[in-house]
């Protein structure tokens, strides 16, 4: 029997579930007569996956997503499996996962719930999302992982919305910032043991619509000022803003690279030095065009007591996704940062395939403080 304090039984099985998951050991994901045996590509060699086939009779498939499905010319549904012959080695099974100017010699098939929650534990284990993937009959099951942790497929969806309401507010103290601007750093922490930030800065009336910034972290940009995107630039103005305005929030969440982590950010990044832009770098990995959802931000909001905002922005989505989770938008303050010759291409895929709102993109953009 679980212990109900520390969890509801659904939440703490999903929880055991990914760390398995992340640590590449097989994962049984069930609904109803849908069982499968999953295990992330990553790490996999060609020792282990002839073990894998060793133990068991049952065909082996690789799930994908259908960007990632689109990218090798087909097209299955929401999740797609990809059949595996039993010749085809651990590096061609991981091609078929990232590599760019891949093509499918057979078409691919619709995957069921399981093969969609694989994905989903592959994305939040902020992993490639695909997954090998084998039927959970007898055999395959008791040679395989006899004891591996399961899950139901509806419970791995509902994940994200528990591990949100799940936050809370950890500690806070005063930072002083660049040329004294007051700053309180607020933490929050989930069950997955994630911290997020809210700095406020200055006094907020709360009884007002509140300046927020929501800004997804950058190890590139933000700490080591790398001139590939605009984050670290957007980071010191929002700050600025805030404290011109007489006060308000920034948010740093924990969504580097648009939500699919830095390993994946760095794979986007090299698929861009080999002609993609932005946008088609991460879908042909199989993640959609932006990954970002903002239950957490709203979430933080909430727990600061903050519920109208006006929100530092040039992105359309983050004002819809805000609101989606009962934020009220009461205006937005556009957050124009300097362009270079290494993040021109990068802002133009943004304002064009994106929507982002960058009118008066190449005027002269509001000061930034340097971070020698």
């Amino acid at each position: 029997m679980f212990d109900h304090s520390f969890g509801d039984a659904a939440t703490l099985s999903v929880n055991r579930a990914l760390s398995d998951f992340r640590a590449g050991a097989p994962v049984l994901l069930r609904d109803g007569d849908d069982q499968q045996l999953v295990l992330t590509v990553e790490g996999l060699d060609d020792a282990r996956l002839g073990r894998l086939r060793r133990a068991t009779a049952q065909p082996f498939g690789l799930a994908i997503t259908a960007n990632r499905a689109a990218a090798l010319g087909s097209t299955a549904g929401v999740v797609a499996i990809v059949p595996l012959d039993d010749k085809m080695t651990a590096a061609r099974i991981q091609d078929l996962a990232a590599a760019p100017s891949m093509r499918l010699s057979a078409p691919a098939r619709a995957g069921g719930s399981a093969a969609v929650a694989a994905i989903e534990l592959a994305k939040l284990a902020q992993i490639l999302p695909a997954a090998l993937i084998i039927p959970a009959g007898d055999d395959s099951r008791a040679a395989i992982a006899p004891q591996a942790s399961e899950a139901a497929a509806a419970d791995v969806m509902h994940f994200r919305a528990a591990a949100t309401r799940s936050m809370k507010l950890i500690s806070r103290a005063r930072v002083p910032l660049h040329e004294n601007i007051a700053t309180e750093f607020v933490i929050f922490r989930d069950m997955l043991g994630r911290n997020m930030t809210a700095v406020v800065i200055g006094s907020p009336d709360l009884a007002k619509p509140v300046p927020v910034r929501l800004h997804s972290c950058c190890l590139t940009g933000d700490v080591f000022a790398s001139k590939r995107c605009d984050c670290g630039d957007q980071l010191q103005m929002s700050l600025d803003i805030l404290s011109d305005k007489g006060g308000g929030v920034l948010l740093y969440l924990d969504q580097e690279g648009c939500g699919i982590g830095l390993a994946n950010k760095m794979r986007a990044y090299g698929l861009q030095d080999r002609g993609l832009d932005t946008i088609d770098a991460n879908t042909t990995l199989g993640f959609a065009t932006d990954e970002r959802r903002y239950d957490a931000a709203a979430r933080m909001l909430e727990l600061l007591g903050i519920a109208r905002v006006s929100l530092l922005t040039n992105n359309p989505a983050k004002l819809s996704g805000l609101a989606e989770y009962g934020i009220e938008i009461m205006g937005r303050i556009p957050l124009l940062a300097p362009v270079n010759a290494t993040n021109q291409r990068y802002l133009d895929a943004k304002a064009k395939r994106a929507g982002h709102m960058l009118e008066g993109l190449n005027e002269p953009a509001l000061k930034v403080h340097s971070r020698a």
